[in-house]
């Protein structure tokens, strides 16, 4: 049953970093320009 509390316990702080990681790529713009890396590849500058 001690067992239960730990995994319960380490699934937790691995959800509340991953959610830490993806709010730290929304902050640093990881999600500003969607479209244009898939416009750059069929136009040819």
């Amino acid at each position: 049953m001690t067992v239960l509390i730990y995994l319960i316990g380490i699934s937790l702080a691995l959800g509340a970093g991953g959610l830490a990681l993806f709010l730290w790529s929304l902050r640093s713009g990881q999600y500003d320009d969607l479209d244009g890396a898939a416009n750059r590849i069929l136009f040819d500058d």
